[in-house]
């Protein structure tokens, strides 16, 4: 006689419940309906008529007006790509200076043994305290004593700044990036004759591309959005930004072009849609990033 043997029976998982999933679901697309809301909403706008913005407020227009998009690239003397260079020179030299100047400045905090070095870092973490609305009456002072506000070059005092690491928040990023990385390729780098600077090229440079992604990312997106420092500084139309060019369209002395104005700015998203998009998983890689990954 065979004996034979059952064999137990296999645990399964259980199964969550279909209503739970339907709910989470549906608690999902109304935080996206929420969210998308706007942009929505601003994009439709920018196809309506004058008459058609103040009487619908729908999401779509009830008649396409794509001559909101001709009327307000050309409603200025100056054209609005005028406008959108500015913008793209402005914020690119700002991603070159916050990335070079606030690497080094981290790389010295990081790395490099000084007097005070914990005094000064606790000083520069405290700036981050401080409101840029308050500094900026200051700022003003200086650069127009030094006479480079509404001079031959205008974007100095917007510029100025982003070489010389006054963005506190992007060195604090990439010290605590730079002190995930082990001090022993700095010690084997210093056995085969490298110095600081050798150390800082061969070693900390190339191991430190998230956290200079995750600035050029940063410095780009709040630099094409900046209103209120361009706008203290830029007093000449062909020298204005983006920003400060949409709000030309409000005119409290002759009527205001709502639907260009809309048009304008649905166009001034898509440099930061595009750039977010080519590099949001550096981005994340970058935040999320503490330390060298095996």
């Amino acid at each position: 006689m065979v004996a034979t043997t059952v064999a137990p029976p296999v645990a399964t998982r259980p199964q969550r419940p279909r209503s739970r999933s339907w709910l989470r679901l549906i608690v999902l697309l109304a935080i996206v309906a929420v969210v998308l809301y706007p942009l929505i909403w601003m994009i439709g706008t920018s196809f309506k008529s004058q008459e058609e913005i103040v009487n619908n407020i729908g999401l779509l227009p009830e008649r396409f007006t794509p001559g909101n998009y001709t009327n307000g690239w050309g409603n200025f003397d100056v054209s609005f790509g005028r406008f959108f260079f500015n913008s793209a020179m402005v914020s690119l030299l700002t991603v070159v200076g916050n990335a070079v100047s606030c690497l080094l400045a981290a790389y010295a905090f990081a790395r490099l043994r000084f007097r005070l070095r914990g005094m000064w870092f606790a000083v520069m973490i405290g700036t981050l305290l401080l409101p840029g609305h308050v500094l900026i009456v200051p700022q003003y002072i200086l650069f127009r004593s030094l006479g480079l506000v509404g001079g031959d070059w205008p974007y100095l005092p917007l510029l100025i700044p982003q070489f010389l690491a006054t963005e506190a928040f992007f060195v604090f990023l990439m010290v605590q990036f730079m002190r995930g990385i082990p001090r022993e390729l700095d010690e084997a780098a210093r056995i085969d004759g490298a110095n600081a600077f050798g150390i800082f090229r061969h070693v900390i440079l190339p191991l430190s591309r998230p956290a200079l992604v995750t600035t050029a990312i940063f410095s780009f997106i709040w630099t094409w959005n900046d209103f209120f420092r361009q706008l203290v500084f830029l007093s000449s139309l062909s020298d204005y930004t983006v920003p400060v060019a949409l709000t030309l369209f409000i005119d409290s002395t002759s009527q205001s072009a709502v639907g260009p104005m809309f048009a304008m700015s649905v166009l001034s998203l898509l440099p930061v849609f595009v750039f977010f998009v080519a590099f949001q998983r550096m981005l994340v890689e970058g935040i999320n990033t503490s330390g060298i990954k095996g």
